[in-house]
């Protein structure tokens, strides 16, 4: 069984990876199973860079705040702020802390230094302005929004003015309150403000959107995607507000589906300047529905990457990580039956697999389901080994 497998083995090299897909995807979607592994994401890094330097791809993405990566797109782009400024400010999650975050901007401003827009590699935060404890105020999105269009549009076109909507968003604490994710009476998403909100931002979009031959054309591109991009960032975190102050039993996966949503469109939109490299969970990125349980209840929904998958076919692509140990937090060598029991049979230390080659071989043995003792590893389901085009495979997760 290892020969069979070791077959399908190959060195992780940005050449090896594209050697599993017919051809360029405008999403190359490589997914970790855990968070805050600077090992995996050193290897990230090093990846995008060979697909820079040999494949032509401009951006990498990663699973963080959609508004904030704005200010790491500047830096890169154009040494706006310092490194220090940036890694503070431009990262959600806790993400700007990450050494191998740091060192990727890094490499990106050198890289851009002196080069022509033409040439730049760019960055892009593609989720939305959501943390686990709660959701943005939506008002940097929606007076961003109004900004841009009320400085290149006839004023009576607008639906509104800035102050009617200063009043209507109010403190923004009544938005952020972390104990609104849990209680959704206290939420403000389905107050009598939060309602008239989403209609004004909604006309906002249309009118943007209408006056697409114009602006377009007007102002710079890179004026016009921001643009776009408050105008899906208000929208969706209104309406990720407004399923909060739900209180029906669906809320939390709905609340799940709405965030994925968001990073797919942003997702799709960030296609049309590709070819990108995405970074994030395999349980955003993968083709099959998603899962987890939170407070004792199964969630399920489906992802950023199978709703992507669904619009750009071919145009995506997803390649899974998975890991041998992480000792830790107690992951210890997997049981030999399991696919990471499998992989972790091979010599190399790591490796890409050809998903779909490794599941003809394999055949009618099904590996069984590896089982984490620490919540924050999710192990490959064998299941759904076809369904990405590759694996990276890391033996061991080592820390000094």
């Amino acid at each position: 069984m290892v020969t069979g497998i070791k077959d399908t083995a190959q060195a992780v090299e940005a050449a090896a990876v594209m050697r599993l897909l017919p051809g360029r995807p405008r999403l190359l979607a490589l997914g970790e199973p855990t968070h805050g592994e600077d090992v995996l994401l050193d290897l990230r890094n090093e990846l995008f860079r060979q697909l820079v330097e040999e494949e032509g791809y401009r951006t990498i993405a990663i699973e963080s705040d959609c508004m904030a990566g704005l200010v790491v797109d500047d830096y890169v782009t154009s040494g706006t702020g310092t490194l220090d400024e940036v890694m503070e400010h431009g990262f959600s999650h806790g993400w700007g802390t990450s050494a191998a975050n740091r060192e990727l901007v890094r490499w990106m401003r050198a890289h851009n230094d002196g080069r022509p827009a033409s040439e730049q590699v760019r960055f892009a935060g593609f989720d939305g302005p959501l943390e686990i404890t709660g959701a943005a105020s939506p008002r940097q999105a929606l007076t961003a929004l109004h900004g841009y269009l009320a400085d290149r549009v006839d004023a009576d076109l607008l639906p509104c003015t800035a102050d009617t909507l200063d009043r209507l968003l109010g403190a923004d604490d009544r938005w952020t309150s972390p104990a609104a994710m849990m209680d959704p009476s206290r939420s403000v998403g389905r107050s009598a403000e939060a309602g008239r909100l989403r209609l004004l931002a909604d006309d906002l979009v249309a009118l943007l959107e209408a006056q697409t031959p114009h602006l377009s054309t007007a102002t710079p591109r890179e004026e016009w995607d921001r643009a776009r991009l408050y105008g899906r960032t208000a929208t969706g975190l209104l309406r990720y507000h407004y399923w909060m102050a739900d209180t029906s039993p669906n809320r939390m996966t709905r609340l799940a589906g709405l965030r994925d949503l968001m990073m797919a469109h942003n997702l799709l939109a960030l296609a049309e300047r590709g070819p990108v490299l995405v970074y994030a969970h395999n349980s955003h990125l993968q083709r099959c529905k998603s899962s987890m349980r939170m407070g004792g209840m199964p969630l399920e929904w489906w992802g950023a990457g199978a709703i992507v998958n669904a619009h750009l076919g071919e145009g995506y692509a997803f390649v899974a990580t998975a890991l041998g140990t992480i000792r830790h937090q107690g992951v210890d060598t997997p049981p030999p039956d399991t696919l990471e029991g499998l992989l972790y049979a091979l010599p190399e230390d790591r490796c890409v697999i050809d998903a779909p080659r490794l599941a003809t071989a394999l055949g009618d043995t099904r590996p069984a389901p590896r089982v984490s003792p620490w919540f924050g590893y999710a192990p490959l389901d064998p299941a759904h080994l076809a369904d990405s085009d590759g694996i990276v495979f890391v033996k061991d997760v080592l820390r000094s």
